[in-house]
């Protein structure tokens, strides 16, 4: 222990050390239980979050095999021309807090899946693969959309996880015990000051016991 993080031993120390050493463990308390909090949340959100990463699997997959064959046949430059005009849309997000953690969720979004008619491509320019394949990329960004909030809540969630986590470490293992061993320091000093000041008092209150009990000596 370095010098700079010795108490003076003074009871006014002491008491504070105890206070101070009081409320450190009721705030590793309440961040244990908020982890367990988190743990809990995270566990809610894993299995459907496996469930959407799979499909978001597959769904790429089928859609890229697509593309590929959409290639093959019109090329880049015709997929290009096909493509044409661009879509735009937009998203409402929501900001909320979960264990005091800022997330954002999608509240609301338009339909990404469209019929060859809504596409605005001319009757006969796009062969099945490319509807096909524009079908699957469309159905892949819903899947992408609806997984996106679920995602950045868990990154979330896992972030606050982690540094609950270093905080509860840092109070059982570090802060308390520092504390704890100042304290034993304190009391042990305090302890050794008032044998010496008792042990003082007995040889006081011995000599004047002795000083009353000699004899006068008379002068002849």
């Amino acid at each position: 222990m370095s010098d700079s993080s010795r108490l003076l031993p003074t009871r006014l120390n002491l008491l504070r050390a105890a206070r101070r050493l009081e409320r450190v463990n009721k705030g590793a308390g309440l961040l244990r239980r908020k982890r367990e909090a988190l743990v809990s949340a995270l566990f809610k959100l894993a299995r459907p979050a496996t469930e959407a990463r799979r499909q978001i699997e597959e769904g790429s997959r089928r859609s890229y095999d697509l593309l590929l064959r959409a290639l093959a046949l019109h090329g880049r430059t015709g997929l290009q021309t096909l493509a044409w005009p661009s879509r735009d849309f937009k998203v409402e997000v929501q900001a909320d807090q979960v264990w005091g953690v800022p997330v954002a969720s999608i509240v609301e979004r338009p339909p990404l899946t469209r019929t060859v008619a809504a596409r605005g491509s001319a009757p006969g320019t796009a062969g099945p693969a490319a509807v096909a394949a524009a079908g699957e990329f469309e159905r892949l960004a819903e899947l992408l959309l609806d997984a996106a909030t679920r995602e950045m809540l868990m990154r979330r969630l896992g972030e606050a996880l982690a540094q609950t986590s270093r905080q509860v470490h840092t109070l059982e293992r570090r802060v308390a015990p520092t504390l704890q061993s100042q304290m034993v320091s304190v009391r042990r000093t305090l302890e050794e000051r008032e044998r010496e000041e008792h042990l003082r008092l007995k040889h006081l209150a011995s000599a004047r016991a002795e000083g009353k009990t000699q004899p006068v000596r008379s002068e002849t």
